[in-house]
């Protein structure tokens, strides 16, 4: 059964966000920093330690 990443990451993201109850600010802060830093000077490090 294939399923699309975008499906698999907003199950998991609405789950994470009902069982562990994070603060608003906190995932709004996490989701704009992942975002930010895929597109800075660091994503290939990143890009690196992840993938191996």
């Amino acid at each position: 059964m294939d399923v699309p990443l975008w499906l698999a990451l907003i199950v998991v993201g609405v789950l994470g966000i009902r069982l562990t109850r994070p603060p608003w600010w906190l995932v709004a802060v996490i989701l704009l920093g992942g975002f930010l830093l895929a597109d800075s000077l660091l994503a290939p490090v990143i890009d690196t330690a992840i993938s191996k």
